[in-house]
């Protein structure tokens, strides 16, 4: 083991750290407002929770990055970017789906951490940190069964025998009809529903508390893109006779107060637009139906705009830290 941690870390292991060093520092900063914030005694419990995980992995990433003598990313602060005293931006129903979202993007992307790692004690941190994230996942769905608040995707029909494709009309249109859809294919149209409307609706709490100007009309152009969407994949849907999941807006109280600084905002931003073009590649993945595939190209490519729009918003404002790069042999030669 002590030969193991003398290992210099790989790009596969130092990408997902620090980028996870990003993802909780700013958790901190979001969460402690929402601990401030929250009103009911259970979900607060539960931000607590989600809190004190964040702080945990931070001390463990820094260490990791001292260790290595790697500097540590700055990240981002409760001094510099969020006011926890503001009043009320989000409902507590807003929270708890956030915090439920929140708990399934941290599974996909630890997986990946833990599939990219080489070094025993990144796999040991990155199992430790997924057990960790499947309490929260558990407890905020859980929380939300119990409140009536959880939302689920369609049922469908019961297979009562197995059967083969038949026919080129299992991906291609056949004199304009349709196959309906498979359950990867509803399931992502639904996934990718609920993930745009909780976009829609932290956009829209961003929109009314950001400062700048150039970060307000880039909010609300994203808040128009996630609702163009929403409306695409809910005729997938509908063309089914499928229900449609609600949005969340209505969870945004009318605060105008400075709460969270242009920054944050905006790397919260460009965080779920890069989350964005991975859901809509794993709908072309499980989506035979070539009238579908088609869409999340198209899609993908407006969100791809959207967040190079977004790059350069924080490049010009100096809110970009850089991540870890390889050597510039080109720049080493001169």
């Amino acid at each position: 083991m002590k030969e193991d941690k003398k290992v210099q870390l790989t790009s596969s292991e130092i990408a997902p750290l620090w980028n996870q060093y990003l993802n909780d520092s700013a958790s901190v900063c979001m969460l402690t407002y929402y601990l401030e914030t929250a009103e009911d005694d259970e979900l607060k419990e539960l931000i607590k929770f989600a809190l004190d995980l964040s702080k945990i992995h931070i001390d463990k990433l820094s260490s990791i990055f001292k260790e290595e003598k790697f500097a540590v990313p700055r990240g981002f602060s409760l001094e510099r970017d969020v006011d926890v005293n503001a009043p009320r931006l989000f409902s507590d129903t807003y929270i708890l789906n956030y915090l439920h979202q929140m708990a399934k993007i941290g599974l996909l992307m630890y997986s990946g951490g833990l599939s990219g790692s080489a070094r025993a004690d990144i796999t040991e941190y990155y199992i430790k940190v997924i057990n960790e994230t499947m309490e929260l996942f558990k407890r905020s769905k859980g929380l939300l069964l119990s409140k009536g608040l959880f939302v689920r995707s369609a049922s469908l029909p019961k297979v009562e025998e197995a059967n083969n494709v038949e026919g080129q009309g299992f991906i291609f249109d056949v004199l304009g009809d349709k196959r309906p859809l498979i359950a990867s294919e509803a399931t992502n149209l639904y996934a990718n529903i609920q993930r745009n409307a909780l976009g829609i609706a932290t956009h829209t709490g961003f929109g009314q508390v950001a400062e700048s100007q150039e970060v307000k009309k880039h909010i609300k152009r994203g808040i128009e893109i996630a609702k163009k969407h929403v409306k695409v994949f809910a005729g997938k849907l509908e063309d089914d006779d499928l229900p449609v999941p609600a949005t969340w807006t209505a969870e945004v109280t009318d605060s105008t107060t400075y709460t969270f600084s242009d920054r944050i905002i905006m790397y919260f931003t460009s965080a779920l637009t890069g989350l964005s073009t991975t859901y809509y590649g794993t709908g072309i993945a499980q989506s035979p139906r070539l009238d579908l595939g088609v869409m999340y190209n198209r899609l993908s490519l407006e969100v791809q705009k959207y967040s190079e729009d977004g790059a350069n918003i924080m490049i010009r404002n100096n809110w970009m830290e850089q991540p870890p790069m390889v050597a510039d042999r080109s720049e080493l030669k001169k």
